[in-house]
């Protein structure tokens, strides 16, 4: 077993993975377990059955595990070239966030707005859980715009008073029709204007490691387009389920949806 005191200094170690401390090991956060020796071809790792990025500092491979909002304090297991490694997680205890949304359609959605909602949950899903085999550096990410950083991810959210899903993003504030940048290179995999999220783009950098950008005002890049860290990818606005311009920005590893805080240099 790898024991949490020696994750830390793992973490602590590791370039490019900018803030991640001990604290990460919870639901929510990551976790950094080495899975091999750089003399050995880079192995295969996986948690709940998923690939999961695997990076290389000095003379060994690590894997780099998104850990979901979903699980439960207690023990994990990855899987690499069929060996299992078990990480104990932490409990992290999140705040509660009461919002109050004018449209009550946004909250209670009827059933043609909720057919919607399913058919565009398909294409986020299917873009937030792709996996693009290419050497990665590390998962330091640029602020995607100036603001103030909300601590708002893994909050547990009552929108007029009704519990609904943990936020799963950051928000940071910004003027109406601020750019947004995009934090490292990587390639679009979705746009879209969508009932929740509103005008949204979706970045594949690879190995699981994607990044999505909400509520925009305007978008500048299309599917398929190839980006460069700092390329302008839209504009801060309040589209979809808001209460006022900000960008809610989300990180995902392995699917799962990470704090962003951990990633921003």
């Amino acid at each position: 077993m790898i024991s949490r005191y020696a994750l830390y200094f793992v973490l602590l170690s590791l370039a490019g993975l900018t803030m991640a401390t001990e604290e990460s090991l919870r639901p929510g956060g990551i976790a950094i377990v080495k899975v091999g020796s750089t003399d050995s071809p880079q192995p295969t790792a996986l948690f709940d059955n998923k690939p999961v990025m695997v990076i290389r500092r000095d003379e060994h491979w690590y894997a780099v595990v998104g850990i979901p909002l979903s699980v439960s304090p207690g023990e994990i297991t990855i899987v690499a070239d069929g060996i299992e490694k078990t990480i104990s997680i932490g409990s992290h205890a999140y705040r509660e966030q009461r919002l109050t949304i004018e449209n009550k359609a946004q909250v209670n959605p009827d059933k043609e707005q909720l057919d919607r909602i399913f058919g565009e949950r398909k294409i986020i899903n299917a873009a937030l859980n792709n996996f693009r085999s290419i050497a990665l550096d590390g998962v330091s990410l640029a602020a995607p715009v100036a603001g103030p950083h909300s601590s708002s991810f893994g909050s547990r959210r009552f929108f007029n008073n009704q519990p609904r899903s943990p936020h799963s993003g950051m928000d940071i504030s910004a003027n109406m029709g601020s750019p947004i940048t995009a934090p490292r290179d990587g390639i679009v995999t979705a746009t879209g204007n969508y009932f929740f999220n509103g005008n949204t783009v979706i970045i594949d950098h690879g190995q699981g490691f994607v990044t999505m950008y909400c509520h925009l005002s305007a978008l500048n890049v299309e599917v398929g387009d190839e980006l460069i860290i700092g390329d302008v990818i839209g504009a801060v606005g309040a589209t979809g389920r808001v209460t006022g311009p900000h960008l809610h920005f989300g990180t995902y590893l392995n699917g799962a949806a990470v704090d962003p805080g951990i990633f921003i240099d």
